[in-house]
């Protein structure tokens, strides 16, 4: 409940500064990372909203429910896939102009969280239950750009010395 309030805490001094509808990006791969991020949805849902994925299954099932942006998945192997993906992201940053990003990783989302935040968004980062020892490559490359870092295992808090830690979300 802790992680809870402090995203609500970003996203109300964003709302409180803006003089037109608030606009979140809840951006995330499939799977866990997803899952994880649906435990906030109590603070964003309150809000315009969208998901920033990946293609595939999940996606389609989520545009049945949700306003979904999905592009090509990243493949760490394909750089091809990195500029495509890089390209895309852009594209969906300029369409969406996101006030607030909230992000669970994993890689797809790298490009368009940095993307955002040079467009002036905050961005929330939490990085995955998963990772209980080490840092995710997806949570080094975007602690530089959060707002709000947040680690769910204490232990990662000597690899971001401006992280939080506030438990787990579930």
């Amino acid at each position: 409940r802790e992680i809870l309030r402090a995203v609500e805490q970003v996203i109300e001094a964003v709302a409180a500064k803006k003089n037109k509808k608030l606009k979140i990006c809840v951006a995330c791969s499939s799977g866990g990372h997803s899952v994880e991020v649906k435990k906030l949805a109590p603070v964003y849902e309150k809000y315009d909203h969208f998901y920033f994925t990946f293609y595939g299954g999940v996606a389609e099932e989520m545009k049945k429910t949700y306003r979904v942006r999905a592009i090509p998945n990243i493949v760490r192997q394909n750089p091809l896939s990195w500029i495509v993906g890089a390209v895309l992201s852009a594209h969906a940053v300029l369409v969406e102009r996101a006030d607030v990003v909230i992000s669970t990783g994993a890689g797809i989302v790298v490009f368009f969280c940095v993307y955002a935040k040079l467009l002036g968004a905050k961005l929330i980062f939490i990085e995955s239950m998963a990772n209980v020892e080490r840092p995710t490559l997806t949570a080094r490359f975007i602690y530089p750009f959060a707002d709000l870092f947040i680690v769910q295992w204490p232990d990662l808090l000597k690899y971001f010395s401006k992280a939080k830690y506030f438990g787990r979300l579930f």
